[in-house]
């Protein structure tokens, strides 16, 4: 676990509210973060899904899949050296 010292500079009747609601206590603003990131994630996975909608890939063969599955594990194994 890392342990971050931060200075949060917040408007006085904002910082009596976050105290007050227990928003400040260390496992609730791991819990803010978590909870931000989430929905970050939940954002641009929605984002994508619409660019994916608005242009979907054209379906492919079992035989296209299978050919980029071998590609893959090719390129990987030159990596990997062997």
């Amino acid at each position: 676990m890392t342990t971050l010292e931060l200075k949060l500079s917040l408007p006085e009747q904002l910082e009596k509210e976050a105290r007050a609601a227990g928003l400040l206590a260390p496992g609730e603003i791991e819990r803010l973060v978590r909870e931000a990131l989430r929905a970050r994630r939940a954002e641009r996975f929605a984002t994508a899904r619409k660019k994916l909608a608005a242009n979907p890939l054209p379906p492919m063969t079992m035989e296209e899949i299978q050919a980029e599955i071998d590609a893959d594990r090719a390129e990987r194994r030159a990596k990997a050296g062997g």
